[in-house]
């Protein structure tokens, strides 16, 4: 198993989140089915503010790649993130095209 760490920020304002909020509670099965199928076997999203974290469990054969491309010919997918669009905004560094970037570990607590 892998862990992911990902983050993105909303548009910074109350009703846009909440209704983004609201989105997450009922995720269509489409959506549940692409995300499972791709090697994701637990995925948590977390908000402070205007930022969303993502931690992503997946399998050691999970592949950013795969996942992509399968998400670009999947009508259901292309619908849920355009529509997640109207509530998100990038981070300032991240890369053109990318939306979740990945979360650099900077520190761990010896044991």
């Amino acid at each position: 198993m892998k862990t992911y760490y990902l983050a993105v920020d909303l548009k910074d304002d109350k009703e846009l989140i909440d209704a983004y909020e609201a989105h997450h509670k009922n995720v269509s099965a489409a959506i549940i089915e692409s995300i499972t199928s791709s090697g994701i076997v637990g995925m948590d999203i977390y908000r402070t503010g205007n930022r969303l974290f993502m931690v992503m469990t997946t399998t050691d054969e999970f592949s950013f790649d795969e996942k992509g491309k399968a998400d670009a010919s999947n009508p259901a997918v292309q619908a849920w993130e355009t529509l997640m669009d109207r509530y998100q905004q990038r981070l300032p560094w991240s890369a053109a095209g990318e939306k979740w970037v990945l979360i650099e570990k900077i520190f761990e607590l010896p044991i």
